[in-house]
């Protein structure tokens, strides 16, 4: 078990408690004995790694497979929280009132538009109505 001893073993060298030889004897065993479970337990999880694999691989199940599914399952956790859901009713929110800005801007221009391109057209030119003296010898007889 790693606790407070793991951490105090990383700090600054201590010379070790005054024991008897005995007490050594027993503890060097001890630290055998760890050291060889852990090497056991290493072994046998690499063959049950072994086993998960070849298992896989006769149902058919590949990395990709189980990536696409995680995938997906992490999604489904994802949208499923509440943050997600108010985050997705806020953005839509803003989407609808920055619909009808940009359709309330669009119209305005619109209009502007149309009043520079009545602005800018040609008036056509008429002529001055008859008997008005327009001076011209037309009709001088």
């Amino acid at each position: 078990e790693m606790g407070e001893d793991a951490v105090t073993a990383v700090g600054p060298p201590t010379s070790p408690p005054a024991m008897s030889e005995e007490e050594q004897l027993e503890l060097q065993e001890e630290l055998i004995k760890v050291e060889d479970e852990i090497q056991t337990l290493s072994q046998v999880l690499a063959a049950k790694e072994k086993q998960l694999a070849d298992i896989k691989r006769k149902l058919g199940i590949t990395p990709l497979n189980e990536l696409r599914q995680n995938i997906s399952r992490t999604w489904q956790d994802v949208t499923a929280s509440t943050a997600y859901r108010r985050t997705s009713e806020t953005l839509s929110q803003a989407s609808l009132k920055a619909t009808a800005a940009f359709s309330s801007v669009g119209s305005v221009l619109s209009r502007k538009l149309e009043d520079v391109r009545s602005a800018s057209r040609p008036r056509p030119v008429q002529a001055p109505p008859a008997g008005s003296g327009g001076g011209g010898a037309v009709g001088l007889c």
